[in-house]
């Protein structure tokens, strides 16, 4: 019949491996060949051992500045909401991006991470001596958990008014006080140039430009 025959088949396919003390063939009998097809997809890959490597494990270097930016340095920034404008390069963070400002009371950028991408290094530097911004890591930036997303119910998705949020008091007395001793040592020049925003005009290249 045919299921002996099956019985037979398998009963010598276990003796040609070796394996034929292992098997139980009523086992395998009363199983059928859907069975042991579902048996075999169960078993298959449960030792197999995943190539994935854990983010644990990896170590988040920041990358490399660039040489011609250094503490002091006057960038001009070509992307977010004050592209265009001229800014001090104050030290690189961990994170790898650069934490710049206006000064606030020169330009009115307040402090900010940009990334060197987004950049043009000048030539022109301006003297950081008596200001410490020791204090700013990339926690400074970090939002408070009143600002995260909340699901908007019926009242607050119709509404038209949204709650504005800026800087707080508390990090403009920081700033301003942080910024005092670099607006003390600007000169005129070095304020107007801060002030001036960068643009493009006609037959102007960007790659004859020396900044």
């Amino acid at each position: 019949s045919r299921g002996s025959s099956v019985e037979q088949f398998l009963a010598a396919l276990a003796a040609a491996s070796g394996l034929q003390g292992r098997t139980d063939r009523g086992q395998r009998a009363a199983m059928g060949k859907a069975g042991q097809a579902r048996q075999v997809f169960k078993t298959f890959g449960k030792n197999k051992k995943s190539g994935k490597v854990k983010t644990e494990d990896k170590k988040k270097t920041a990358p490399k500045l660039k040489k011609d930016i250094t503490p002091g340095s006057v960038l001009i920034l070509l992307a977010g909401r004050f592209r265009g404008t001229r800014v001090v390069f104050l030290k690189q963070l961990e994170s790898g991006l650069l934490l710049i400002t206006g000064p606030y009371a020169v330009n009115g950028v307040p402090l900010r991470r940009v990334n060197q991408r987004f950049c043009i290094a000048t030539s022109t530097k301006v003297d950081l001596k008596g200001a410490d911004y020791g204090s700013v890591s990339d926690a400074y930036f970090a939002r408070s958990a009143s600002k995260k997303k909340t699901k908007k119910d019926e009242s607050g998705f119709f509404a038209t008014e949204a709650e504005k949020t800026g800087i707080s008091e508390e990090k403009k007395a920081g700033q301003k006080k942080m910024d005092e001793p670099m607006v003390k040592g600007l000169s005129a020049d070095h304020k107007a140039y801060l002030k001036a925003r960068f643009s493009l005009s006609a037959k102007m290249y960007p790659h004859e430009l020396k900044f």
